[in-house]
């Protein structure tokens, strides 16, 4: 996973390519190792529904596996709630951007 250099103009958002799940995407952030942990962690959560083997879909082990991680951040409650409910939204948008890419490329 290599990171290319911010964008031209000044732009401090950083870009990142990651690998979830054998694909490749190109994601842009201002935390790119943030980005790194996050898409190591869905790649995790997808090879661990997918080994449960029930189902070979791509889509649907990428929303079994969001369900997964939302559970663990409902879960962590408490102090941790707004934080988790930030990190939750955070995944929504990659899960989004995950899943858009998907439809694009016909995967």
């Amino acid at each position: 996973m290599a990171e290319e250099p911010a964008a031209a103009g000044g732009n401090a958002t950083g870009y990142v390519t990651v690998e979830i799940y054998d694909q490749t995407y190109h994601l842009s952030g201002q935390d790119t190792d943030h980005i790194r942990e996050l898409a190591a962690r869905v790649d995790a959560k997808m090879r661990a529904v997918a080994a449960q083997g029930r189902t070979a879909d791509s889509l649907r082990v990428a929303v079994l596996a969001a369900l997964n991680l939302a559970d663990e951040l409902s879960q962590a409650g408490g102090a941790d709630a707004q934080l988790g409910h930030a990190r939750a939204v955070s995944l929504r948008g990659l899960l989004d951007e995950v899943l858009e890419e998907e439809r694009k490329t016909g995967s």
